[in-house]
């Protein structure tokens, strides 16, 4: 029992350890874009612009910036695109081969990056797309290991979706090793070679299948514990129906009380039901809306900072550094999230309450300060001051932290088990059609309005009142059961409480 909880330890410090330095490279490509302009990358795009009597040429490099914003609107799609596909995958053929493809897919991003150049620089398309979708398979196969510490399930979930916010200073740090000489190739190849570490972990510390939820006693995996990895939690979920069927029938009670026992069977809901519920749709919409917000500033976050610096260097590399920085307080952000939804953990539930039903409310709180963090971020951004654009950036990283991590848990809280891949998969999938607008509000921004960002910045803050509906819509549906509760008691104890009432 003491070498089970070590490697539920183990696991979850590894597994922290991959989200924080690895997972989420992807989203530091501010830091990568002024490494990969000192050696002129699609230099080509930037023009001489002659000046007046009074002023010296200058140069125009937007062709440049659009470009590079090119590269990471197609990689952000992909990474979440494509994030319904990894989510049937890890639902249908476990970790193990997940995990396999992710290691593969990140370790050819890094390489394909660092064999690129000025003279090939449309490998980056390919390249940072791979990093991308590698990264976000190597975060969902480790949002489970938050079912390994039941009191802090939601905790580890948010802690996880911080780390891997936190991992956008990987390209930071190796923007440092630039200035002070190490070549970007070097510090790929380094990063490349480390797929080793992810390897060993996956058959060392990782089941094949999947951790089920509830764990059951004694559970244990890796590599030295034959068939005790290769639980699968829809039939782990079936088993302890029927047991707790069996039990009741062998008890030579009543009969009676088996009856309700096998409703679960009948109660548990179907994938379409799942994505045809209310909660579905608003919590598609509530990611929807503020992830475009956030690879819209991401985006373009270059080409904003040298319109305010006036295209001094110096200046510019100051604030991506800071912006880089402020990204590593991720993983320092996303556990309040966790605390906030895991504070009724210990404490008695209400009269008739079941511990999904107090999940759920207390993340209505969690989705509405999300909410809020995001409009006040928005705000922020749309001040043309630079030195507000600090505190800019300390908002940016509370809420993406907030924002993931929420994303991950109100699946895992609100619907089946065995459904989490997949519509863990599908809001991010469907979200990242909604992110391909990026593209075209940077081309408004630099072809019609002239490179003013205002008119679009307050269109978005004013569609980031939209996202209020969703923590609205969780607190009356939760204050509906609180009234209720007594009289629907019967049908609260099955389980299926929440999309039976949320469905279309």
């Amino acid at each position: 029992m003491q070498g089970t909880k070590l490697r539920y330890r183990l696991t979850l410090a590894s597994g922290m350890v991959e989200c924080l330095c690895f997972a989420g490279a992807v989203f530091g490509f501010a830091s990568l874009v002024f490494v990969l302009k000192e050696d002129g990358y699609f230099s080509e795009g930037c023009v001489s612009v002659p000046g007046t009597n009074t002023t010296q040429n200058s140069t125009d490099c937007s062709s440049q910036d659009e470009r590079f914003s090119l590269v990471f609107t197609i990689a952000s799609f992909l990474n979440n695109f494509l994030s319904l596909v990894n989510g049937f995958l890890f639902d249908r053929f476990g970790t193990l081969v997940t995990r396999l493809l992710g290691i593969s897919l990140y370790t050819t991003g890094t390489l394909l990056t660092a064999f690129s150049s000025a003279a090939f620089p449309e490998l980056l398309f390919p390249a940072l797309s791979c990093i991308a979708v590698g990264g976000i398979l190597l975060l969902l196969t480790n949002i489970q290991v938050g079912n390994l510490f039941a009191a802090h399930r939601s905790t580890i979930i948010t802690l996880y979706n911080g780390a891997f916010d936190s991992s956008a200073a990987v390209f930071f740090i190796i923007k440092v090793l630039y200035e002070h000489g190490v070549s970007l190739r070097s510090s790929l190849i380094v990063l490349s070679l480390c797929s080793i570490i992810h390897l060993a972990r996956t058959f060392l510390l990782m089941p094949r299948s999947h951790i089920p939820y509830p764990l059951p006693s004694h559970y244990t995996y890796g590599l030295k514990c034959g068939k005790a990895n290769t639980y699968n939690v829809e039939r782990f979920e079936k088993m302890r129906d029927s047991e707790l069927t069996a039990s009741q029938e062998s008890s030579g009670k009543d009969t009676t009380p088996p009856a309700p026992k096998k409703e679960p069977k009948t109660q548990v809901m179907s994938f379409q039901s799942c994505v045809l519920s209310w909660f579905f749709l608003w919590h598609l919409l509530w990611l929807s809306v503020m992830q475009l917000r956030h690879y819209l500033f991401i985006g373009t976050l270059n080409p904003m900072l040298n319109r305010l610096a006036d295209n001094e260097p110096d200046t510019v590399s100051q604030y991506t550094n800071a912006f880089a920085l402020t990204q590593l307080c991720g993983v320092l952000c996303a556990p309040w999230n966790g605390l906030i939804m895991d504070r009724h953990k210990g404490k008695p539930l209400a009269p008739g309450e079941t511990e999904q039903q107090a999940d759920l409310r207390s993340s209505s709180l969690s989705l509405f300060l999300t909410s809020l963090q995001c409009l006040l971020f928005s705000v922020c951004a749309s001040i043309p001051v630079l030195p507000l654009q600090y505190f800019t950036f300390i908002l940016q990283v509370l809420n993406r932290s907030f924002l993931y991590g929420g994303n991950a848990a109100f699946i895992s809280i609100a619907f089946p088990a065995h459904h989490f891949g997949k519509l863990y998969g599908l809001v991010m999938s469907v979200s990242s059609v909604i992110s391909l607008l990026q593209y075209p509000c940077f081309t408004l921004v630099k072809g019609p309005l002239g490179g003013d960002p205002y008119p679009v910045d307050i269109a978005l803050t004013l569609l980031t009142l939209l996202t209020f509906i969703h923590p609205l819509h969780v607190f009356i549906y939760c204050r509906k059961l609180a009234r209720n509760r007594a009289e629907n008691s019967r049908s609260d104890a099955t389980g299926g409480f929440i999309l039976a009432e949320a469905k279309l």
